[in-house]
């Protein structure tokens, strides 16, 4: 049996697998605030033990690089290490995976359900693919063909320094350069992103924050779902909410046709994590596209690329299907 487990910044999700039933059906599998445990092996002993159930091998997908076996999860204060959670639950083999390497490795394994088209364009057989997904922070990765299947490749694009494209993003540049220092992708285009999209343009105009919404948002223990829900339902009535969401969709669209060109990515463009499901009516109204083709004379390229969002937990799909590979080829 394959213990699996999407461990994020916020949640995570453990799941046991067998062979036989492969990576799409699980026999078992529960969800846990990530925060409330000192760390990964308490949390998959306790479910174990919950479940009455064992494992001998495991793949996790952590939020953070994953160097020699072992990583530090960039939005949550754990250290993992394979060795050492093999050892702690008494495993043969544990298999760590950065998050988005994980979400590219299912990629291939995605079904026309999993899926829900922005651009429907015209996939390049073999041709590379991008993959970009923000949810508590911004991940991307790619694949590339290797022959006979594709190869995912992970990275910290993330990270990378954000480019603003008009006046009101370079005011957010602006903004956070002078709370943060150096302003990455993520920092605009991410769960935390959208916080700080918020913040920036209550900062500008205090007054159009209601304040009955001001006094929810001091009390929360996450102000994004808050912000996103408003901007969606009520616009009229939270226009800095509503702002925010056409920002953020915007430098979506933008950043996700910057990995597109750098890894040209005739194969498609996945959109991955939890925000764009949650958002998924702005994604659709054509502000994305309209940013995500603004690339002067290479729009008609990016046009002709299908841009897809991911409508089941990738991450968990791939950590589980790499998994079950894994112990097949052992």
């Amino acid at each position: 049996m394959l213990l699996a487990g999407d461990i994020g910044g916020t949640k995570t999700l453990l799941a046991l697998y067998a062979p036989a039933t492969g990576a799409r059906q699980s026999v078992v599998e529960a969800e846990f605030h990530s925060a409330d445990y000192p760390g990964l092996d308490v949390m998959a002993r306790e479910f174990l033990a919950r479940e009455k159930l064992t494992a001998d091998h495991a793949c996790f997908d952590v939020a953070g690089p994953v160097i020699a076996g072992r990583a530090h999860l960039t939005n949550l204060p754990w250290d993992v290490e394979e060795a050492a959670l093999c050892q702690a639950l008494g495993l043969r083999r544990v298999m760590l995976l950065n998050d988005l390497k994980a979400i590219a490795y299912a990629v291939p394994h995605l079904q026309p359900e999993d899926l829900h088209s922005i651009n429907v364009g015209k996939a390049e057989p073999q041709g590379p693919i991008a993959v970009v997904a923000p949810g508590t922070g911004l991940g991307e990765a790619f694949l590339v063909w290797g022959g006979s299947s594709y190869i995912a490749c992970s990275s910290e694009g993330g990270h990378a320094s954000f480019p603003p494209t008009d006046e009101r993003q370079a005011g957010l540049w602006q903004y956070l350069a002078n709370r943060f220092g150096h302003v990455s992708c993520e920092r605009v285009c991410s769960g935390l992103g959208i916080a700080n999209i918020y913040d920036y343009l209550r900062n500008a105009d205090p007054g159009a924050e209601p304040d009955a919404f001001a006094a929810t948002l001091a009390r929360a223990h996450d102000r994004t779902p808050l912000i996103a829900q408003a901007g969606l339902e009520d616009p009229s009535g939270n226009p800095l909410a509503a702002a925010t969401l056409e920002i953020f969709v915007s430098i979506l669209g933008d950043e996700a046709s910057n990995l597109a060109l750098k890894v040209l990515a005739t194969g498609g463009v996945y959109l991955a994590g939890g925000i764009p499901i949650h958002v998924l009516p702005k994604l659709t109204d054509g502000r994305f596209m309209r940013a995500f083709v603004n690339k002067g004379r290479l729009s008609d390229l990016l046009a002709a690329m299908p841009v897809h969002v991911v409508m089941t937990r990738a991450a968990l799909l791939g950590a589980a299907q790499y998994g079950l590979d894994q112990m097949q080829t052992a």
